[in-house]
């Protein structure tokens, strides 16, 4: 679709493209085809998402705003004041649309003889399963605080869930003319004493009661505690009791101090402690909450106007809504697919010997992780295995791939982890981790300073006749059983020895920082991916202009690099067709005569995360395939350490360029990028339903009937 209009901006403001993103995250919550468990899940990842936002993006604009920049360069032409008032503005509205959505999610939950209650809705044998579940499992974990005669205020935690509860002291007896005893009502005002209740992360938000038909109920742990506040404050002698949620958002922004004798381990740890006092970027509190509560609650916190003060219902942290119980409704859920086998890799026998024959490619969560994890558990046993490296971001709670590692450094081998410190929000259980391994006498590094390593890769060296030969992969997500069940990527398996020798070049550079290597094959980022992606688009750009076929294909999280989008515009110019699958923040407006009239741009939220980047260059009929960890934003070309590996398997391109065009198809999850943020669906009314990663399982598993067909 080409506009005719030019456009007042080149670029698309990156905190507003953000916010367009969580908007389509709703969209599917608000979706009535969506299951309604799922529509639950949805809700709380928008949740998720904006706590993350203000924690990161908010708080930046906000610290140069306070700084008394307005940021213009920095932030497209706008002031940071100017946003920062947009922003809370889009905030606010998108906060009572995702309410509005629950409401009605409840009710139809309603249908499906699912009951949220609150406090007030207890049945009589409900009643005893309350109380006795509040003195067992919540009475032990509560941390209650009285604050009127605290001189200094509590710190509230970043991300917890808060009751802010106003109690009414009874006013003293005193002995009427007649003897009997009434209130002292000399002194008409009434003692006011406020305390704050801190809900247990150890406990599950949501409670399930017990029922006797086939009707389930649930009730929050809010209101669990709610019903139970007398028993909390019954020391106190009061008429009325009354509790709203509030909850505090703080800057995540981590000061890591230069003091040269601490390691860096104990810097983050300090840090990530800091982080807890961070300046509070948002407070959100339940809008029926009395107005002295309120203000006795901004005053004493220092809260004042210029922060973002967001009234919300009676119920916060609505993340929490991605681990509804499923109450054992696996029909209010999508179907669950699962994880298929990769053709060609069976489950027995050796790995490394299959990938020595030749490379292979696992699209995760189409086809099980579990091939990474056999990888690293075969090279921990084998006697010929001499070293493994690996580069670690995101790891899950019982990670299997730090047991592997540890596994084969008591064989003796020698195992290197670069592991990043600093990948946000995980620092502390990644701490954890690397204390755990050093005890294991694994090699650990840190990093590299003033980069995060955000690559994906891992190389084994096996002694074969004398020599060494390489095996390894190289990924575009991390190493984590968890989100490899939800996040879309790709892993490239390989035996290619020139691609595994640049390989071990990063590790070097990891230990020598001040080297800078040539690669044969990968693109590295900060050195080189920027310029390489360039050439790439210039030949795309000649091809156009000698009126060769000349096209460029791009899967992504986020686009947000002002010079990228200037070379696809330019690109777009002389004639180059270019097709963007992006899901998340995308800065480039498609479709403007005269500077994008040949750029379409989608964005695909589904069941699963997109996360893989697969970067596809026509170059005149013999395309060029890449994988990256690198998407097309600043910080991943110049400010970290990233690595893009090209694809020469003609199998796995091929099959990189179907999935692709499978995505391309995508019409009912699909959304247009526009300038003006509206999220329309592609879908037009007389198109076939095309549901992209539906289709992308189906493809997968018509490879493997077409496998077992031959046998």
């Amino acid at each position: 679709m080409i506009h005719h209009h030019t456009p007042v901006n080149r670029y698309i403001d990156r905190e507003k493209s953000w916010l367009a993103f969580n908007a389509r995250v709703l969209q599917e919550a608000a979706d009535e085809k969506v299951p309604l468990l799922d529509r639950l899940r949805f809700l709380g990842i928008f949740s998720n998402n904006l706590d993350e936002f203000f924690r990161v993006r908010y708080a930046a604009v906000r610290r140069l705003s306070l700084a008394g920049q307005t940021g213009e360069k920095l932030l497209g032409g706008i002031s940071s004041q100017q946003l920062l008032k947009d922003i809370t503005e889009i905030v606010i509205e998108q906060q009572s649309e995702s309410l509005r959505i629950l409401s009605v999610i409840e009710q139809e939950l309603q249908q499906e003889n699912i009951y949220i209650i609150n406090e007030t809705e207890i049945s009589k044998e409900q009643e005893n399963f309350i109380k006795d579940f509040f003195i067992q499992k919540v009475s032990p974990e509560l941390v209650t605080i009285i604050l009127n005669d605290l001189d200094e205020f509590p710190l509230l935690k970043d991300a917890a869930g808060y009751l802010a509860v106003k109690l009414v002291i009874k006013p003293k007896q005193i002995k009427g003319p007649d003897g009997t005893l009434i209130d002292d009502d000399s002194n008409k005002k009434r003692e006011v004493r406020y305390a704050v209740v801190e809900m247990p992360k150890t406990v599950n938000r949501f409670v399930v009661l017990p029922s006797n038909n086939d009707k389930h109920y649930v009730i929050l742990l809010d209101d669990v505690i709610r019903y139970n506040l007398h028993n909390i404050f019954s020391i106190f002698n009061y008429e009325s009791v009354s509790a709203h949620m509030i909850k505090i958002t703080r800057d995540a922004q981590l000061e890591i101090d230069s003091d040269q004798s601490k390691s860096l381990m104990e810097k983050i740890s300090k840090g990530v402690k800091e982080r807890r006092i961070g300046e509070p970027v948002r407070f959100v509190y339940d809008q029926s909450i009395e107005k002295d509560t309120l203000n006795f609650f901004l005053t004493r916190m220092g809260i004042d106007a210029t922060d973002s003060i967001i009234p919300g219902g009676r119920y916060h942290n609505r993340r929490d809504y991605m681990s509804f119980p499923n109450l054992g409704r696996y029909d209010l859920l999508y179907k669950q697919n699962p994880p298929l086998p990769i053709p060609g890799l069976s489950l027995d026998g050796s790995i490394l010997d299959k990938i020595k024959e030749k490379d292979y490619l696992l699209n995760a969560p189409y086809q099980s992780f579990s091939y990474i994890i056999r990888f690293l558990r075969e090279a921990a046993l084998d006697p010929k295995v001499i070293s493994i490296k690996i580069t670690l971001y995101r790891l899950s709670k019982n990670s299997q791939i730090i047991s592997s590692l540890i596994n084969a450094a008591k064989n003796g081998k020698k195992v290197t982890v670069q592991i990043e410190l600093q990948a946000r929000f995980d620092e502390a259980s990644n701490i954890s981790y690397s204390e755990q391994m050093q005890r294991e006498g694994i090699n650990l590094i840190f990093g590299v300073k003033g980069l995060k390593v955000h690559s994906k890769i891992c190389v084994v060296e096996r002694v074969e006749k004398g020599k060494i030969k390489r095996y390894g992969f190289i990924s575009t997500g991390n190493f984590n059983e968890s989100t490899a069940k939800i996040y879309t990527d790709v892993t490239l398996f390989t035996y290619h020895q020139q691609i595994l020798k640049d390989v071990n070049k990063i590790f070097d550079f990891f230990d020598v920082n001040y080297r800078i290597h040539r690669y044969k094959h990968l693109f590295v980022s900060p050195h080189y991916t920027r310029s390489k992606f360039y050439k790439l688009i210039d030949r795309e750009i000649l091809n156009a202009i000698a009126g060769k076929e000349a096209y460029i294909k791009l899967k992504m999280n986020s686009l947000t690099d002002y010079k990228m989008i200037d070379k696809l515009y330019e690109a777009s110019r002389e004639g180059v067709k270019i097709q963007l699958v992006i899901r998340g923040i995308c800065c480039l407006i498609p479709g403007v005569e005269g500077m994008s009239e040949n750029i379409e741009a989608i964005s695909i939220v589904d069941n699963y995360l997109e996360h893989s980047r697969v970067y596809i260059f026509g170059n005149n009929g013999q395309p060029e395939v890449f994988i990256s960890s690198a998407d097309f934003m600043t910080r991943n070309l110049d400010e970290r350490v990233e690595v893009t590996c090209p694809v020469y398997d003609e199998d796995i391109k091929k099959e990189l360029i179907d999935t692709f065009e499978i995505g391309w198809k995508g019409n009912v999850k699909a959304r247009l990028h526009s300038e003006n943020l509206e999220n329309r669906y592609r879908k037009r009314p007389e198109e076939k339903i095309f549901r992209a990663q539906l289709e992308t399982y189906n493809y997968y598993r018509d490879k493997l009937e077409v496998v077992f067909d031959n046998f």
